[in-house]
């Protein structure tokens, strides 16, 4: 009887398997700062081929020196874990502590420094597809998350970006067109064997998924669609620079010294209804950088950066953020603005490190749904960055390998 009962235990395992968690970036808590993510490149979302390295760095305002461990995660397509066991996807172990760290010097907010670099001696990449980089602290609890994907270059990806066809967005929308050119890589069945996606600016939320390709001419697959794989333009961020504490600029209206430097930008303006003009940015991204020291991740000040911005009756009683990859694009107390009845501004502070930092101003409606470009507008003419990624899992395959990366960049858009 207890044999049978074992049976049933484990036949009933093989039918129902354990269902798949869907991996989304986790923020951190109040005291870690300034997460810097990236590969041989300076965009802050690491975009490696098997064997490249990707670096992490962030601080602790603790100053505490506690230790830290990494783990390692690897996902399917649609970021739920694959069915991988860690031996197949990883050379060696994880789940190390983070040992290469130092405090700051000469800063008004002490702070340790921590940097890890992958591979490393003890552990290394086997295989490609989407990764899930978890930092714990020595309880092991969880105190954020990255996404990053490892790829094989096998076939190529070209694209372009078009103006949108469809006349309800004709001035608003974006159109990612591309192709795949398989070359010698042997693809039995694309449609069920292919899948993409594509990022606009490496923000993950807004991404497009799976969409078939429109037909294939040889070895070639073809994505020319009007609608599917169309975006909202948005506008170019807005940026401010703090690498010099003490010199007002075009950004930076007034500073203050309290316990900390106190940055007040000027106030911005709503430009929905204003035409779009070209500045250059780095699409929501900031870089660390201080003209006080030689060494940017620990003599770099942290600062207080005011914001500001007229209320008008287009807000309603919306929340309003500040927008930008500083903090992952995450919705918090800390980067909401409150209404100044004194003065009819909407106002906010976050403490930053010094650097160049792009940002914009978002709108989250009572009912929860988030407009981007309620406040920047929506053109066409915007410059945005669009990652495409080549999805493949072959017949009995047990995860989803990336075999291709494009991008596209609509500063020369076509209609």
């Amino acid at each position: 009887m207890r044999i049978n009962a074992l049976k049933i235990i484990f036949l009933f395992f093989i039918s129902y398997p354990v269902c798949s968690q869907v991996h989304e970036e986790v923020s951190p808590p109040d005291y870690i700062k300034s997460i810097v993510f990236k590969g041989p490149t300076e965009d802050q979302f690491p975009v490696v081929q098997i064997g490249e390295s990707i670096n992490l760095e962030f601080d602790d305002l603790t100053a505490s020196e506690q230790d830290f461990y990494y783990k390692i995660v690897h996902c399917n397509y649609d970021w739920q874990s694959s069915s991988l066991l860690k031996s197949q996807y990883l050379r060696g172990v994880d789940n190390q502590r983070i040992i290469n760290y130092g405090n700051s010097y000469n800063t008004l907010q002490p702070y340790s420094n921590y940097k890890l670099t992958i591979p490393n001696n003890a552990v290394s990449l086997k295989v490609s597809g989407n990764y899930i980089l978890e930092i714990y602290n020595s309880s092991d609890e969880l105190q954020f998350s990255r996404r990053f994907v490892v790829y094989k270059d096998m076939v190529n990806v070209g694209g372009t970006v078009k103006r949108s066809r469809d006349f309800d967005f004709l001035n608003e929308k974006q159109v990612v067109q591309f192709t795949i050119n398989a070359g010698n890589t042997q693809l039995i069945n694309p449609k069920k064997e292919v899948k993409i996606a594509i990022v606009q600016n490496y923000h993950w939320p807004t991404a497009l998924y799976d969409v078939p390709p429109q037909f294939t001419i040889g070895s070639e697959l073809v994505y020319k669609y009007d609608y599917e794989t169309s975006f909202f333009g948005g506008n170019e961020f807005l940026y401010f620079d703090t690498k010099d504490l003490r010199a007002p600029s075009s950004e930076i209206a007034r500073i203050e010294i309290e316990d900390l430097y106190q940055h007040y930008l000027f106030s911005d303006r709503l430009r929905y209804d204003i035409p779009y003009t070209y500045f250059p940015d780095i699409n929501g991204d900031y870089i660390i950088r201080t003209l006080q020291g030689d060494d940017d991740s620990r003599e770099a000040e942290y600062t207080n950066i005011h914001f500001s911005l007229p209320y008008n009756e287009v807000l309603r009683l919306d929340n309003v953020y500040v927008f930008g990859k500083f903090n992952n694009y995450a919705l918090t107390e800390e980067n909401k603005l409150t209404y100044n009845e004194d003065n009819g501004m909407m106002e906010g502070s976050i403490e930053l490190k010094q650097g160049f930092y792009n940002y914009k101003y978002i709108v989250q409606k009572e009912d929860g749904l988030i407009d981007l470009n309620t406040v920047s507008g929506n053109f066409h003419f915007s410059e945005n960055n669009y990652l495409i990624l080549v999805y493949y899992r072959n017949f009995g395959d047990l995860y989803d390998s990336i075999i291709g990366v494009g991008s596209a960049n609509s500063r020369n858009i076509t209609n």
